[in-house]
């Protein structure tokens, strides 16, 4: 049976095989607290390469020591890790999995030692540390920071960038009215609110040329911040900076109850892509081919972003096919068993 699933897909000069791709998800696993990869990441990756997953995305991987989430976070603001990443993308590529990272910034939400920098001086929550709103410098200095981890990831050899604008963290933080209470050129209006993440655009784009995706919250789960409606606004802005995939998830910028179920998410990603007119990934609770397939038949979404699932089941592909009634190539090793 001939899939969506299983159908290949380009961006600019990069085809994935299939469009299931492995969300960023955090490992916590740079025990040294240096950024660096270790074993684990070479193995984790890996494996779902061989699982023939299409193209992974590996976790936020900060773009300052300040920007972690956690002192175990991966880390591209030195050179220094050029070569763990290199080996890492150097393994993935060779079961014909697409190599891609997630460039982050933590903001309010960094649980390390010293000072937090956000857009505005408002804590996540009262357990959270309070940070310190950013002066202009700072701005300057952290899309230079992203501009920089974008020139290391192509040394490294990844083939796709996706820029974390989502789950609360800095750009995702400078977007809604929530978190950002500033009253210079950076907040008030949704311009202006949108302009920090519109420069790390434009600074990425200056060195970096191939396919690069935004990870966006479609949601605030909150009557005072943005709903999907501000990201459709937003989505066409991307457009037009040349971003080539939204990828739609939601909430986690504040304290919120959110009612989770199978694909709860997808209506967001449909909603941008339809009304923003940009191709979207779809992510949040998709467990099996025939829902993946659904989504992608009925034109909801462009790519579809599993995570859990694949912590799961590291040969999801294979058991996607064999619930879609159809075969996949297996790696010639495997080739006995599957």
């Amino acid at each position: 049976m001939d899939t969506k699933l299983f159908s290949s897909y380009t961006v600019k000069d990069v085809t994935l095989k299939n469009r299931i791709v492995m969300a960023p998800m955090c490992m916590y696993s740079s025990h040294n607290e240096d950024g660096k990869v270790e074993n684990w990441h070479l193995t984790h990756y890996t494996s779902r390469a061989v699982g023939q997953v299409g193209l992974i995305i590996v976790e936020a991987t900060a773009v300052t020591a300040q920007g972690r989430i956690s002192p175990q976070d991966l880390g591209i603001w030195s050179d220094d890790h050029i070569e763990g990443l290199q080996q890492l993308t150097g393994m993935m590529k060779e079961h014909g999995t697409r190599a891609g990272i997630q460039l982050a910034h933590a903001g309010r939400k960094a649980v390390i030692e010293g000072e937090i920098i956000a857009p505005s001086a408002v804590a996540f929550n009262e357990k959270m540390k309070k940070p310190k709103e950013m002066t202009k410098e700072e701005i300057k200095e952290t899309i230079e920071a992203f501009k920089e981890g974008a020139v290391r990831a192509k040394k490294a050899g990844f083939e796709v960038i996706e820029i974390h604008a989502a789950h609360g963290y800095l750009i995702n933080e400078f977007l809604s009215p929530l978190s950002n209470l500033r009253e210079d050129e950076y907040g008030g209006i949704a311009e202006n609110r949108y302009r920090f993440l519109r420069e790390v655009i434009d600074s990425i784009q200056s060195v970096w040329d191939g396919p690069l995706f935004v990870r966006v919250s479609a949601s605030d789960y909150n009557e005072n911040g943005l709903d999907v409606e501000d990201y459709v606004t937003f989505g066409r802005w991307m457009k037009e900076q040349g971003i080539d995939l939204i990828d739609v998830s939601s909430g986690a910028l504040v304290p919120a109850r959110i009612h989770a179920y199978p694909g709860y998410q997808v209506k967001f990603a449909e909603t941008i892509k339809n009304e923003a007119d940009i191709p979207t990934g779809a992510v949040g609770l998709i467990t099996s081919g025939l829902q993946a397939e659904e989504i992608l038949q009925n034109d909801r979404a462009d790519l579809i972003f599993i995570a859990r699932e694949l912590l799961r089941d590291p040969y999801f592909p294979k058991t996607a096919a064999k619930q879609l009634g159809t075969e996949i190539e297996p790696p010639k090793q495997y080739d006995r068993g599957w």
